[in-house]
Order: C-alpha cells, then structure tokens, then sequence
C-alpha cells in the first residue's frame, strides 16, 4: 500500500477545485449523469483527483444506470477503504481513497458477478489516464 497522504485543509482547499473539495474533503455527491465519466468507455485508470493513486481499471467499469461511474471491483483491494455511512437516514458503505483519505463514493452489493458489487464513484472524485494509443491526438 502506499504511504498515507497528510494535507492541512488549508492545502487541500489550494490544490483542488471548490467542486472536488466539495466533494473529496467534505463528502459532498455530484447530481447524477452530470460527472464527466458517468458514460466514458475509455480504456485506461482511474486515478484520485486528490493524490493520483490509481483505483479503478477502465476494465471494471460498467453501465449500471445509476448516472455515476460504476465499478465492479477496485484495481487493488488495499487502495480504498470503506466505512459506515449512516447519513440521511440510512446505512449505507462509503468508499474513501486508502492514500489522502478522500471520499469517492459509495459501494453497494447490487453490481455484476462474479463480484456482485457496484463501486457508484462520483466523476471528480477521478482523474482517468487513458492507456496509450487512446489520448487525444494520438
């Protein structure tokens, strides 16, 4: 696993947009089907906006309708952590990035086999690194 990322707010707030501090650092959600990835079929990894670990393949990426980014597995296991989420009345799993800690989403047990889980990430909590041969201009 890599070493954990330590930022003062202060920080963080400098390095991100307001919409990815919104979302990252104070576990805000983007409106659905208006991320930049929700629908993106491009091969490639899904890095952290906030520290640029990767996280997802492009390979576990699925159209679950949901208007968020779905995964159906984490490229590593150790890379993102989850805990309790009891907000707005009801239990749910969130998922946080292992290295700066920042809110991605959420994992739900209603995804595709062989896994059965639905990683619902929302877009700028990403930065997708699309594999060679597939960027643009290329």
């Amino acid at each position: 696993m890599s070493e954990k990322l330590s930022k003062t707010e202060a920080e963080w707030r400098k390095e991100l947009t307001p919409e990815q501090y919104q979302v990252l650092r104070e576990k805000g959600t983007e409106r659905a089907f208006t991320g930049c990835y929700w629908d993106t079929k491009t091969p490639g990894v899904y890095r952290c906006a906030g520290c640029g670990e990767p996280l997802f393949s492009a390979d576990a990426k699925f159209d679950s309708g949901c208007g968020w980014p779905s995964f159906d597995r984490p490229l590593v296991e150790d890379k993102i952590d989850e805990h309790r989420d009891r907000s707005f009345g009801m239990l749910r799993t969130e998922v946080t990035c292992g290295r700066c800690g920042g809110h991605l989403g959420h994992v739900f047990p209603d995804g595709p086999k062989p896994t059965g889980l639905r990683y619902c990430i929302n877009s700028v909590s990403l930065k997708l690194e699309p594999e060679e041969g597939n960027r643009p201009g290329e």
